[in-house]
């Protein structure tokens, strides 16, 4: 293969075989399960403000407890999935979360919900790492976007399915019952999960790993790798968290529709913005298989999708709410296009014996922008509205897209060997 950027493929490296694919299908469902236990607490925040007496700072205290869990469980997630592995730590996690997610049908007030959203935060934290580590270990460079935008995929499929499926329960049997209800699912799918990823069978890169140094956090944090792929994460990660937990309170307090209404348009921009993923994911890899570098083709993609981001900026200045959501969606499938190279990024970078704890620093970084965005996202919007923070939503991705060339630089493996092995 003929390149003609930075970085070159690897030619000996064999494609993903079916098993492995099958392994990124079940982290899919995983992760929408993930998204459709996160997003209950957003799609119920209309019921629950009025049933509660909630201010949308108040609520803004309730998400950002759960951003303080999700900072906080980053690194100790991370580390512990690198230590046991993926196989055994995500069922491990999605149980704790599930049970977690069920306790909030006990809830009574604001302290009550914002703890049980720390301790999930906790636990929904380690998703991610494990799923990187995992697809780091099955997937060479040129499918990998690929299978992490399938696998980031299910945060757009819990986003889609959300909204109608907790309107539903919400309708009929209350609030308390739509946090209970869709919690029992997850427990459905570790069964499944410790059939078909085995790593024995399973992994590409066996003998590979076994000899890699794995790096100690202080190596990471002296890396200026890291810290550019942290920056990334904090300027575009936290848009995506704005569109899942103010979406559906935008549309209800300040368009004025219905519930059903909300539920719909709401499914629609994430339904239409989900493409992005496994279009920016389909299209680094066929740059690559092109002959064009892996720095190239990340870079290229990721830049596009921040500048689609960038439409949320328009978003409260359109009355006509059909084209105002169809702005959303834009955005969103931006995100996406974004989201999946990021993520690849990293496993183009940093050995996959440091993966999760990498990943896990970058979400420390995403968590601590989206506490700070989340509050004062609360007291913007009772102050003021919510044109101020759709522009800043569409304006923070374009800042990433200097965190990339500036701080990250060229894309291409880096060693630990002359560092001292955690």
């Amino acid at each position: 293969m003929a390149i003609s950027g930075l970085l070159e493929v690897k030619a000996g490296e064999p494609p993903a075989g079916l098993r492995a694919w099958a392994v990124a299908l079940m982290l899919l469902l995983s992760m929408s399960l993930n998204f459709i236990d996160r997003l209950v607490l957003a799609n119920v925040a209309p019921s629950l403000q009025t049933g509660l007496h909630l201010s949308n700072t108040q609520y803004s205290y309730i998400v950002f407890a759960f951003m303080l869990g999700m900072t906080l469980g980053q690194l100790p997630a991370g580390m512990i999935i690198d230590w046991i592995g993926g196989r055994v730590a995500l069922p491990g996690l999605l149980t704790a979360w599930s049970f977690t997610n069920m306790a909030h049908a006990l809830a009574n007030g604001v302290a009550s919900l914002s703890g049980l959203r720390f301790i999930m935060g906790l636990f929904e934290c380690g998703n991610y790492s494990a799923a990187m580590k995992v697809i780091g270990g099955l997937f060479p460079a040129r499918q990998r976007a690929l299978a992490l935008a399938l696998m980031d995929s299910g945060s757009l499929l819990g986003s889609i399915v959300a909204p109608p499926l907790v309107v539903f329960i919400l309708t009929r049997f209350g609030w308390r019952a739509a946090f209970l209800i869709p919690s029992v699912l997850g427990l459905v799918w570790i069964f499944p999960w410790l059939k078909v990823y085995q790593p024995g069978r399973s992994t590409r890169q066996g003998k590979e790993v076994e000899g890699q140094t794995s790096p100690t956090i202080r190596a990471l944090l002296g890396c200026r790798q890291t810290w550019g792929v942290v920056l990334m994460r904090m300027l575009s990660g936290p848009i995506t968290q704005f569109y899942w937990y103010w979406l559906p309170l935008y549309l209800v307090r300040g368009r004025g529709t219905s519930l059903a209404v909300m539920a719909a348009l709401s499914s629609f921009s994430f339904l239409l913005g989900g493409a992005g993923n496994l279009t920016g994911g389909f299209l680094s890899g066929w740059m690559i298989r092109r002959g064009i570098s892996i720095n190239a083709s990340r870079k290229t993609i990721f830049t596009a999708g921040a500048l689609l981001a960038a439409a949320s900026v328009l978003v409260p200045l359109i009355p006509n709410i059909h084209v105002a959501i169809s702005l959303v969606a834009l955005a969103i499938f931006g995100l996406n296009f974004t989201s999946c190279n990021l993520i690849a990024v990293i496993g183009d970078i940093f050995p996959e014996a440091a993966l999760a704890r990498v990943t896990g620093l970058t979400g420390m970084g995403e968590g601590v922008m989206n506490m700070a965005l989340t509050l004062t996202t609360g007291i913007i919007v009772d102050r003021f509205s919510f044109a101020p923070v759709f522009a800043g939503a569409g304006l923070m991705p374009l800042l990433s897209i200097g965190a990339l060339f500036l701080v990250v630089g060229r894309i291409r493996p880096i060693s630990f060997e002359h560092l001292q092995a955690g």
